[in-house]
This record gives structure tokens, C-alpha cells and sequence, in this order.
């Protein structure tokens, strides 16, 4: 039997301070599995993309997962798909999870998890991109450090608003305002030209750049990024989609203290992560356990 789980099911069953200890864990544990991920993403004969991540795997977790999205930026939502969760003794299908709710949940904490370890003390929060992402990583980064202001952008005045109403903050009208009056800027949007450059920051912000999961998206400059430390999550994935330049570290690194990142109130600090097919597995046997545990969920039997 097959669990399906749907958005409003890992809504109820995923908790960002759980997601985020998770993820934290992958971060540490993810680099000893043998087997590499795989990023395979494939035009399509319609206004969208289709993109496969395989093999999710973490170290003493018995099963994989195999993901496959489409993304059609039109679209509301832009993304959408499953991710199949598979038991790795006998390749059965455990759980069809979808996968937009899940990729929001882990980009967004994983990137939350990246701004606390890398950003300075400032506390004002700016986000550029009013979209599901950048609302986990607000949510996650309110579990990790305290935000004392929280500015927000978009290219949508009224998902911008509704953002900001969730949780108090205030609308601004450019990207360029938004990094004036924020210590930790999270970027998360769809723009193929730099939002921000060198001119738009000054000494001691963190910037954390979603908007690099596919070739030719770049919201930051390359002056900006010249003069930051930056951290990905995977050197050769983030070389292949267009970072534009190697990255000083990995956040594995610095969660395993390997590397100390930030080392001065005065550094500039980028987190450009791909995100990776392990993040999909820290979550959805997250979420698949407890709804084992407590009945959530319709099961059914493909094979019938």
C-alpha cells in the first residue's frame, strides 16, 4: 500500500523546528553517502521545464526518493509534481508526496538554516520575491534568531502586501530599498538580471539567493558575489547551473565547523544554494512517519 500525502496533509504534518533540526542533520551526514545526487532538468515542448532529482539518500535513513517536477512560471502554483519516497530493502513505494509543498518546505528552511549560520548579528530582515520559499525561510528563520523589522518586495503589490501583513512588516518599492534598509536580505524570484549589485549593499549584510536552481537565473551581480565569502550546497551542482563563480565553501562545511564562515561583523556573506535530492528525503520521511504514527493521509494500492 501506497500513502498519499497531500499539501494540506504535510501542511499539517510538517513543523518548521523539526524540519529545520532535519535538515541540519542532512547538512552534517549527507557528504558520507557514496552515491552522488543527480540534477536532470529537460526543456519541454510547452512553456515549462520538467526536472528530476535522484537519488535522494541520507545515512541511516532505509529508504530513497525520487523526485519530478514541472515548472511552468505562468502557473499558480509555478511548480508542481510528486515525490516518491521508496523503501530501500525492497523498492516498494511507500508515500507519493507532493512535491511543490515539499520543495517550498526544504528550500526555504534550508536556506533559513544558511542565513542564521552565516548572517551577522543585524536583526532586519528584508525579502525580495513575496513567493512560498521566501515564506518558509521567514518562518524558519524565526525558530533560529530574533527579527526586529521585516521589509518586503515583489513584483505583485498585493502579494507583497498580503506577506507583509502575515508577519508585520513593511512594503517597499525596489530591491535596491529593500537591501538599504535590511541586514539579511533572502532574494527568491525568477529574474534572469541582477537585482542587486556591489553599489546596493554595504560591509556586514548577508544575502541568501534562491533564484539559482536553473541556468541563466541570477539575482545578485558578479561584483557582488566577487566581494562576498560564498557558501552553496554543492560545488559541482552550482557550477552547472550558472553560479557565477566557485563558492568558498559548502554549508556542510560550516555546519561540521570545517569551515568557520563569517569572520568579521564587516563581512559580506552569500548562501547560493541548488538544492539537492537529499533535502527531498529529510522531509518526506519527516513527514511520512508521523503520518504513519497518527493516521494521516489515504492509502492505495497501485498495484491492485
Amino acid at each position: 500500500m501506497t500513502l498519499l500525502l497531500s499539501r494540506g496533509d504535510l501542511e499539517a504534518l510538517l513543523e518548521p523546528e523539526a524540519c529545520v533540526g532535519a535538515l541540519r542533520d542532512g547538512f552534517r551526514d549527507a557528504e558520507s553517502v557514496a552515491i552522488a545526487g543527480q540534477r536532470v532538468r529537460t526543456e519541454l515542448p510547452f512553456p515549462g521545464t520538467a526536472t528530476a532529482l535522484i537519488p535522494g539518500l541520507l545515512p541511516g535513513i532505509p529508504a530513497y526518493t525520487v523526485k519530478v517536477n514541472a515548472k511552468f512560471p505562468a502557473a499558480r502554483p509555478a511548480l508542481r509534481g510528486v515525490i516518491c519516497l521508496h523503501s530501500g530493502t525492497d523498492g516498494e513505494l511507500l508515500a507519493l508526496l507532493d512535491s511543490a509543498t515539499v520543495t517550498a518546505w526544504r528550500t526555504g528552511l534550508a536556506a533559513a538554516l544558511g542565513t542564521h549560520l552565516l548572517a551577522g548579528p543585524g536583526e532586519a530582515v528584508g525579502v525580495i520575491g513575496a513567493g512560498a520559499q521566501a515564506e518558509l525561510t521567514v518562518r524558519g528563520l524565526a525558530t533560529l534568531r530574533p527579527c526586529s523589522a521585516l521589509f518586503v518586495h515583489d513584483t505583485s503589490a498585493d502579494r507583497a502586501a498580503e506577506f507583509a501583513a502575515r508577519h508585520g512588516g513593511q512594503v517597499l518599492s525596489s530591491a535596491a530599498e529593500v537591501a538599504a534598509a535590511a541586514d539579511v536580505v533572502v532574494s527568491a524570484t525568477w529574474s534572469r538580471k541582477p537585482l542587486l549589485s556591489l553599489a546596493d549593499t554595504r560591509a556586514g549584510q548577508h544575502f541568501t539567493s534562491l533564484g539559482v536552481d536553473e541556468p541563466g537565473k541570477a539575482e545578485l551581480a558578479s561584483d557582488l558575489l566577487d566581494a562576498a565569502l560564498l557558501v552553496v550546497d554543492d560545488r559541482e551542482l552550482a557550477a552547472a547551473v550558472g553560479v557565477l563563480r566557485s563558492a568558498d565553501a559548502i554549508l556542510g562545511e560550516v555546519v561540521r565547523s570545517e569551515h568557520p564562515g563569517r569572520t568579521s561583523d564587516t563581512d559580506r556573506t552569500v548562501y547560493a544554494p541548488v538544492g539537492l535530492p537529499w533535502q527531498d528525503l529529510a522531509l518526506a520521511w519527516t513527514a511520512y512517519g508521523r503520518a504513519v504514527r497518527e493516521g494521516v493521509g489515504r492509502r492505495v494500492d497501485l498495484l491492485g
